[in-house]
């Protein structure tokens, strides 16, 4: 059963973080379980017809959740984004004691922001969509090949169908996404830490555009103690030094969940 999620409303970038990946890990879930269902009918009973059957509930489930991603990226570019441009943008035109306004300058950069995150959302979920469509692909040439021949063996045709289930089980796993890397990683972790990331880049991007614009070349890094420049284990510790806006925009985090922000510096 399908749960309602009401439209989401800009906030806390850690409660915005959470509802994307909690909307993104129910869609993963029905197609989880409609794989489960697959190979339950492989194993009971893997006639071509109702394989068919299975295998096409599994189709719309690996179709649904492909519209959850775009659903959610696309709320969440259009709604959270600006929020939290505008929150950047704005706490640096206090510390500078000017105003802030969504100028074409801005727009633009929210723009090409909102496109490369958009395309982000897309790659990591595109990855999901392989792996269950190689599933889907396996399972069809088994019902082709190797399902008319299961009880030609020296076995029950009952006991090889459940051995061909378990095999394709254990060759199609989608308990994690797996990315190009080999990185094993769960729905609802790479989905949080994406929104995340794209969060702080949002508000950084507001707060180092705004800076520019005001013809100011340095900010001050806050960060985490022990947080590296360009990684957490970089040796150049970033928090509390100063850095021209360009290096700034070039690494306006450092990892993901990453809690950087900077502070515009007219007195250097």
């Amino acid at each position: 059963m399908a749960y309602p999620w009401p439209p989401l409303v800009p906030g806390d970038p850690e409660e915005i973080a959470r509802r994307v990946a909690a909307v993104l890990d129910q869609a993963w879930q029905r197609l989880a379980e409609q794989q489960q269902a697959v190979l339950n009918q492989l194993a009971s009973n893997p006639r071509a017809r109702h394989t068919a059957e299975t295998l096409e509930e599994f189709k719309r489930a690996i179709r649904a959740f492909r519209q959850r991603v775009d659903g959610e990226a696309q709320e969440f570019i259009r709604r959270q984004l600006p929020f939290l441009y505008e929150q950047g943008g704005q706490a640096a035109a206090e510390a500078l004691g000017v105003s802030f306004t969504w100028t074409t300058f801005h727009r633009d950069a929210l723009q090409s922001l909102a496109a490369d995150s958009y395309a982000d959302f897309l790659r990591r979920s595109q990855e999901a969509e392989r792996m269950a469509n190689r599933f889907y692909r396996a399972v069809r040439q088994a019902a082709r090949e190797e399902v008319p021949l299961l009880a030609a063996g020296n076995m029950t045709g009952k006991q090889a169908a459940k051995n061909l289930a378990d095999k394709l089980a254990e060759q199609h796993r989608l308990t994690h996404v797996v990315y190009r890397n080999g990185a094993r990683v769960p729905v609802r972790a790479w989905a949080e830490a994406a929104t995340l990331t794209k969060s702080a880049v949002a508000y950084n991007a507001g707060t180092l555009n705004r800076t520019r614009q005001a013809g100011v070349r340095q900010v001050e890094v806050f960060d985490g103690a022990d947080c590296g420049w360009t990684s957490h284990q970089d040796t150049d510790k970033a928090t509390g030094t100063l850095r021209s806006v360009e290096e700034a925009a070039e690494w306006p985090i450092s990892h993901p969940r990453c809690r950087r922000a900077f502070g515009p510096r007219p007195d250097s």
